[in-house]
């Protein structure tokens, strides 16, 4: 007899050994009990959560000729025909491979005929939004009206993908991601009947892993014992995921937190050179500064040993709370950035240089320190600036903006638009006045003006033009303009170039710095 994969082998073949979905287990079992079985069902969940291995039991329970509890045997002969395949009446289809409106022509034929054996029919189309529109529209009218002989079971990790019409047709039953303990518990079960060896972290490890999916799980396990050892460690899986060491993770993290640019880089290099996957070290360093962040703020953790707590909790005493929280999201948008870039170890060890940098490095908050300098020196009355006209549209702007008022310009607002930005320094907004000169206005709608900026829109005219007090000040200038309330919308022409361009420039640079080849597509 061929080798049989774990995930096969240990498949469930009743309710009671299904994980973690108990909620669905339960009810069913309830309708074959009180013999209220549904005609149609639709299973819906991630990969790996039971929905085909729900599909096969249920079949074989409505079928079974000596149920128990709602439960198959597993002993008659209808079950045994089921479980070997040689039962006709319960057919299996995979709707990746068998979508066409031919493949549901022949279901259409076929449920007219009575089962050979078996009490139902039973159809399980597994995959089922992969069906064409035209599969979709031939199966319709057979699973709103099917013979009493037959039943469907639909399977499908994509249920948005389906037509009203189908769901409004069939029972569904929403499959849960499994829980790390119910993975466990599985695992265990299938360790013990295997003879394999396996500690309390590895089994944690493979859990994390498997995101809530039991067949990657049992796949995951299955790799671990190829090489003939049955005995598996947190070192053996993370040699095979190819999750770096602890130990370092833990020094890069703690360079990271000590601004060592040098050490973190060193060990970053000493992970990559063992052949690890760069990716994964990336969600491994997230994952333990989020683990640090969660001991700070609880002094739990269950994953770690002894030892590797006290590292944590040495460098949680290191750390606050927002440096910790902003770390998580510099390294999300890093591990975003590398997964885009075809230069992913020159944005790693740029990523890593700039999380090391003891001096703020955000732009944004730069140039919002630097725009209020500039407000602030202009509010002290250190400029000697006309103000001619600013007595009077402070009176217009205390009027109710809801009352329409009398036009202060004739025309077009293109054509008073330059009067406005002049307006704006008259009335002292010189860091507004600057950044709008050579823009155009362009009438969007009736309620809306557009803001052009042909040449693009700087990083520093961004941020002054993204704060809510100076949108304000042009709406009202524009509404007292216009006679009406009117809003404005920012057009910036050419700001995906000009953003491209910089990451380019600073890549460039950092390449040069440090002798790395560059080419950038």
């Amino acid at each position: 007899m061929g080798y049989t994969a774990l995930y096969r082998k240990f498949r469930p073949l009743k309710f009671s050994e299904m994980v973690g979905q108990e909620h669905i287990t339960t009810t069913l079992r309830n309708q074959i009990m009180a013999n209220r079985v549904g005609h149609a069902y639709l299973f819906n969940g991630g990969r790996g959560t039971g929905k085909t291995s729900a599909a096969k039991i249920l079949a074989r329970a409505i079928n079974c000729q000596n149920p128990q509890n709602g439960e198959p045997c597993n002993e008659c002969e209808i079950c045994k025909g089921a479980l070997n395949g040689s039962l006709t009446d319960i057919v299996e289809m995979d709707a990746a491979s068998n979508n066409s409106v031919e493949d549901i022509r022949s279901i259409r034929e076929e449920v007219n005929f009575l089962p050979t054996k078996a009490k139902y029919r039973v159809y399980i189309i597994d995959e089922v939004h992969m069906l064409s529109q035209g599969a979709f529209n031939a199966l319709l009218k057979t699973l709103e009206e099917p013979p009493e002989h037959v039943k469907f079971i639909l399977a499908t990790t994509e249920p948005q993908k389906l037509l009203a019409t189908i769901l409004s047709r069939c029972q569904r039953f929403d499959f849960k991601r499994i829980s790390n303990e119910d993975i466990i518990k599985r695992l265990e079960i299938v360790c013990n009947e295997s003879n394999i060896e396996i500690t309390k972290e590895a089994l944690n490890i493979i859990a994390v892993l498997s995101e809530g999916a039991m067949r990657d799980a049992l796949s995951i396990l299955e790799r671990c014992i190829q090489d003939g050892e049955n005995k598996i460690d947190e070192e053996k899986i993370k040699d095979l995921v190819g999750i770096p060491k602890i130990t370092h993770i833990n020094n890069i993290v703690s360079a990271i937190i000590n601004y060592d640019v040098e050490n973190a880089l060193k060990n970053v290099n000493i992970v990559l050179d063992e052949g690890k996957d760069l990716n994964n070290l990336v969600w491994e360093i997230i994952k333990y500064v989020k683990d640090i962040l969660v001991y700070k703020t609880t002094k739990k953790l269950e994953i770690y040993s002894e030892d590797e707590i006290k590292n944590i909790e040495t460098l949680a005493e290191k750390i606050s709370r927002e440096r910790a929280i902003s770390l998580i999201y510099e390294l999300s948008e890093l591990e975003s950035n590398i997964k885009l870039s075809t230069q992913k170890l020159i944005m790693l060890q740029v990523g890593i240089i700039k999380l090391c940098n003891n001096v703020t490095t955000n732009t944004d908050a730069s140039l919002n320190e630097r725009v209020e300098k500039i407000e602030t020196y202009i509010r002290s009355g250190n400029l000697n600036i006309s103000n001619k006209r600013e007595n009077e549209q402070k009176k217009t702007n205390n009027v109710n903006k809801q009352v329409k008022t009398k036009p202060i310009y004739s025309g077009k607002t293109q054509e008073y638009w330059p009067q406005i930005v002049k307006d704006l320094k008259d009335k002292g907004k010189i860091v507004l006045y600057t950044n709008l000169i050579n823009t155009n206005a362009v009438e969007i709608n009736d309620m809306t003006i557009g803001i052009e900026f042909p040449n693009g829109l700087t990083p520093f005219g961004k941020t002054v033009l993204e704060k809510r007090e100076n949108i304000k000040e042009i709406e009202n200038l524009v509404s007292i303009a216009c006679g009406k309330e009117m809003q404005i919308k920012i057009i910036n022409n050419n700001s995906q170039n000009v953003e491209n361009a910089n990451q380019k420039n600073d890549l460039e640079q950092f390449a040069n710095d440090f002798d790395i080849p560059f080419d950038m597509t």
